[in-house]
């Protein structure tokens, strides 16, 4: 089968810094399916693995966790799917990604994939949806109510791919008012048609601009990057008691400024559930239906921004490359080898 990979880590300027090659094609047994790959996103944990992590055994590293596809094998565990059965999913970091004409991925981690977009929207929206829902409801449970709060949602990076489906899962599923930053017009554009009620901007202070809104303190902060340049002051904008999540790599980050307002402090890692085989690894599975079964409800759309052709390596690089600029907005996709 044919596969896009990388022999050295390293930065995406490099002409071999993926290569397209060919490959065994897998074989299904246990929980796995074998899905026929027609369309992948392409996602910042991507381009971390290929500058930090060598690939072993002198074979390429495949990279990308996050596709849709056809089943066209059945591991003698799976009950619940069938072949030809439309999937999506984000599969397991510590597993093959899915830049390959065919993947095996787990079947407690696949969804059906909705009906009612193309194949390539539906490819878009599995690694971002569970990230940006586990937070929400698993981490935050920002529907369990901070006492003396004002019901509010602050939403750091709002125009990633992360915190596009943030702000519409956050819309479609509580009641919260939710304040999104973006920089740009176009991105500041962007989360205002997701459903934002408030954009600000964050590359200047914080606090003012909350004041300004007269929304009082903020409840729930979910933070998508560059968490360590706004902790001390995202501390004082929000309610005693409060919760705050962050999902990026800071080098250091100082949890002191929450310990007075007995903020908590939560870390999000969607393939917690799949590296672990954890004893709720399904939920993952559940989420996905949901999200499909609101998608397909025109309750949230698609993130989908920019579709770069082909699933090659010549394609990638470019995907890698806009993705590591840090303007990009909502998800890139690929479709089709």
């Amino acid at each position: 089968m044919k596969a896009v990979g990388y022999l050295e880590t390293g930065p995406i300027d490099r002409p071999d810094a993926l290569i397209d090659f060919k490959t065994e094609t897998p074989t299904a047994s246990g929980h796995d399916l074998l899905v026929k790959v027609d369309a992948i996103s392409v996602n910042p944990v991507d381009t971390k693995i290929r500058q930090r992590r060598a690939p072993t055994n002198g074979k390429p590293g495949i990279l990308s966790w996050d596709a849709a596809g056809e089943v066209v094998g059945l591991g003698d565990a799976v009950t619940n799917f069938s072949i030809g059965d439309r999937v999506f999913y984000a599969g397991a970091v510590n597993r093959p990604g899915a830049n390959s004409e065919f993947h095996l991925v787990d079947v407690r981690i696949v969804g059906k994939a909705p009906s009612s977009i193309p194949t390539d929207a539906a490819a878009a929206m599995p690694l971002t949806s569970l990230t940006a829902y586990e937070m929400l409801f698993d981490r935050l449970r920002i529907n369990e109510a901070i006492p003396g709060g004002n019901n509010t949602l602050l939403v750091i990076g709002g125009a990633g791919g992360v915190g596009s489906i943030t702000i519409q899962l956050a819309r479609a599923l509580s009641d919260m008012t939710i304040i999104a930053t973006a920089s740009r017009p176009e991105t500041k554009a962007w989360v205002e048609e997701l459903g934002a009620h408030h954009v600000i901007s964050h590359a200047e202070a914080l606090g003012p601009q909350i004041e300004a809104l007269r929304v009082g303190t903020v409840d729930f902060v979910y933070s998508t990057t560059h968490s360590h340049l706004y902790s001390a002051e995202v501390s004082e904008i929000m309610t005693p008691q409060g919760r705050y999540g962050l999902i990026d790599d800071p080098d250091t980050f100082d949890i002191m400024p929450f310990k007075s307002k007995a903020i908590s402090v939560h870390w999000e890692f969607m393939f917690t559930r799949p590296m672990f085989g954890t004893a709720d690894m399904q939920r993952q599975g559940d989420i996905l239906n949901e999200v499909a079964s609101l998608i397909d409800a025109g309750a949230i759309k698609s993130t989908v921004a920019e579709s770069f052709g082909k699933i090659n390596a010549a394609n990638l690089m470019k995907a890698h490359a806009l993705l590591e600029s840090g303007k990009s907005k909502g998800k890139i996709v690929l479709e089709g080898f």
